[in-house]
């Protein structure tokens, strides 16, 4: 996948759930249609976030990889 533009969550080294907690908090900030990253090395966070995305109503656009090799997972604010 291409990169996209947006905020990134910063959330290497934390466990699940944090990274979800962060990103849950994170999101009402973001404007409608704009995109958030979430830098994350907990492995669970490749299942979790798309996961999130579904459940509240929101796209999961994807995984990128960032500069340092950690994987980011983005997504769009639909509503």
């Amino acid at each position: 996948m291409t990169a996209l533009e947006g905020r990134i969550l910063d959330c290497r080294g934390m466990r699940c759930p944090a990274p979800i907690i962060h990103l849950g908090r994170a999101l009402p900030d973001v404007a409608i249609g704009e995109y958030l990253g979430v830098a994350a090395t907990d492995v669970a966070a490749r299942v979790d976030v798309p996961a999130f995305a579904r459940m509240r109503g929101q796209t999961y656009a994807g995984e990128t990889v960032a500069d340092d090799g950690v994987p980011v997972y983005w997504v769009r604010r639909d509503a």
